[in-house]
């Protein structure tokens, strides 16, 4: 039994640490800058035309495969959209088909913030994983590059170039063993696994109580949420020309994309200025945060003056093309499909 350190409560490290608010409790103090933009766009859900090509521009409820489906394959890991109720048999000659091995990243083609994205390892992993879905499943490449980066990207539509905004670097979690201890035990006294440690105890049930070898370095979580334990690291210093470029390349195929966060592994950063060994998981649109203000380091005045410019980006991309005949969605259409997501997704 581990000797047990003296920690805070974690109420008391949530107050102070905005990382680890509730997303609406943290944009609760943007809604007068919202309401200004609204004003000036003459609309409160302007920020629904920023991009034409996603469903409210991606707000909310749009289909993660839909929006793969848009991107150039080359910058793609092996993805398979699988119905809900597939007979597993099926399912099984699908990812032989596609050539699509174990481990492999499974998680609903609507959803957020990490919400049940697991890694399986084997077909009765994938068979339990699929019985307890509830809507249709993405099944994805488990990609082994070293670097995963959220790299926000915007282009106003009258200009024929855009820029990276924003790039945050995922730092994975990991636990050293000691020889003694359990890995729930090892968890429950690490300072970031603690704050996660429903959702962990969850996701590692088998193993909870397995003893992890002395000096034994292991991951924990490979799903890139901080929400999951994975810590954002602020790495806005990579940001240059070349790389604007780069998601130029990847950006401008697609019509009527102009904003959102490529989340993406690459093996290495000259490949990522190469643009090549680059593979996106996930585009997200409208509500795309850029996640180098969950930087444990970042203070919350320069988190909300970076998450202000760029919902300034978002309402100036939104002025032009609502000018250009993009019509928002009503607000009752809005908050429709919103609700619709919430209730099957169970986030709050």
């Amino acid at each position: 039994m581990p000797a047990s350190k003296l920690l805070p409560p974690r109420w008391f490290v949530k107050l102070f640490n905005y990382e680890y608010w509730t997303w609406w409790i943290f944009f609760l103090p943007m809604v007068p800058y919202w309401a200004y933009l609204a004003l000036r766009n003459r609309s409160l859900t302007y920020f629904t035309t920023v991009n034409p090509c996603i469903p409210d521009g991606g707000v909310f409820g749009e289909s993660k495969m839909d929006i793969l489906n848009q991107i150039n394959a080359k910058y793609l890991p092996i993805s398979l959209l699988l119905p809900l109720g597939e007979p597993f048999e099926q399912t099984t000659q699908r990812i032989k088909t596609v050539q699509l091995g174990f481990p492999l990243i499974a998680k609903p083609d609507v959803g957020g913030r990490g919400f049940r994205v697991e890694k399986i390892d084997t077909p009765a992993e994938l068979q339990q994983y699929l019985a307890e879905a509830i809507m249709p499943v993405i099944l994805q490449e488990f990609v082994d590059y070293d670097l995963e980066l959220g790299v926000m990207y915007a282009r106003l539509p009258n200009q024929p170039q855009g820029r990276v905004t924003s790039i945050a670097q995922k730092e994975f979690l990991h636990i050293e063993g000691d020889g003694h201890s359990s890995l729930g035990q090892l968890l429950e006294q690490h300072p970031r696994a603690r704050m996660a440690i429903e959702e962990l105890r969850e996701r590692l049930r088998n193993d909870w109580q397995l003893v992890i070898p002395a000096r034994q370095n292991r991951l924990v979580q490979p799903i890139g949420n901080h929400c999951l334990g994975t810590k954002f690291l602020n790495a806005n210093h990579l940001i240059n020309d070349q790389l604007s470029a780069v998601f130029d390349a990847i950006s401008l195929p697609i019509e009527g994309f102009y904003y959102g966060r490529f989340d993406l592994k690459v093996s290495n950063l000259a490949d990522l200025y190469a643009g090549k060994n680059m593979k996106i998981m996930e585009l997200n649109g409208a509500t795309s945060e850029p996640g180098h203000v969950y930087d444990p380091a970042y203070r919350l005045w320069q988190a909300y003056r970076d998450v202000a410019q760029h919902m300034k980006i978002v309402a100036n991309i939104s002025a032009i093309n609502i000018k250009r005949g993009v019509a928002p969605t009503p607000l009752r259409q809005l908050i429709r499909n919103s609700k619709a997501f919430f209730d099957v997704s169970g986030q709050i």
